[in-house]
């Protein structure tokens, strides 16, 4: 990869600086769980985000941070790991093969995002990213490789911790190295931001009815 990782996580927080004054608060639905990414992650610790910042605007620095980390931990895989790295490309192939992905090559800010607004109940049915997304039954289905040995799973066990131990050391300077720019993205939330949050807050309580209020007015 070109660059050290200091500056391409420089050049990922610029982008992300670059998007934050298009963002605007979503309001077709509300998320049922929490974000597996975002929810107690280090690199929004890092970052100076974890309180009082909208989820959306949480997720699309994480998504940065974590294809940058994963870029890292497959480069380092691919020279260094090949039982993991081969492992690695036959899943893909078989991915490839097995069905439509509508979620690939999103921009980060929507990366890992449900695809599908809830549908409203007089519009027509057509169909689903979700659905897109299943296997169809009459996919072909790659060749399966030979059974591994215990020493090829011995082996590629081992390789993955390598891999785990590479991607933590890596996230670990990530996340000093976001602890850098933390004042400036906190001055661009409280630019672009906070102004928006101030203002929905502002719309629900000029639409909320007192039980206090009497009757009538």
């Amino acid at each position: 990869m070109d660059g050290s990782l200091e500056s391409r996580v420089s050049r990922q927080v610029d982008d992300w600086l670059n998007w934050l004054p298009r963002w605007r608060p979503g309001t077709h639905r509300g998320r049922a769980r929490l974000c597996r990414t975002c929810f107690g992650s280090p690199v929004i610790a890092a970052a100076g985000l974890a309180t009082d910042v909208p989820h959306a605007v949480q997720h699309a620095l994480a998504m940065r941070m974590k294809h940058l980390i994963d870029a890292e931990v497959d480069e380092f895989t691919e020279a260094n790991l090949p039982l993991l790295s081969r492992e690695i490309r036959l899943n893909e192939e078989r991915k490839a093969a097995s069905a439509y992905h509508p979620a690939d090559g999103l921009d980060p800010a929507y990366t890992g995002l449900d695809l599908d607004p809830p549908a409203a109940p007089d519009a027509p049915y057509l169909f689903t990213f979700a659905e897109l997304a299943q296997p169809e039954a009459s996919a072909a289905t790659p060749v399966a490789p030979p059974p591994l040995t215990d020493e090829e799973k011995a082996a590629i066990r081992a390789e993955v911790t390598r891999a785990d131990e590479h991607a933590a050391l890596v996230g670990g300077r990530v996340c000093a190295e976001l602890f850098r720019h933390r004042e400036r993205m906190r001055k661009a939330v409280a630019e672009f931001v906070e102004p928006w949050v101030l203002a929905l807050l502002a719309d629900l309580d000029t639409a909320l009815d007192s039980p206090l209020w009497p009757r009538g007015m």
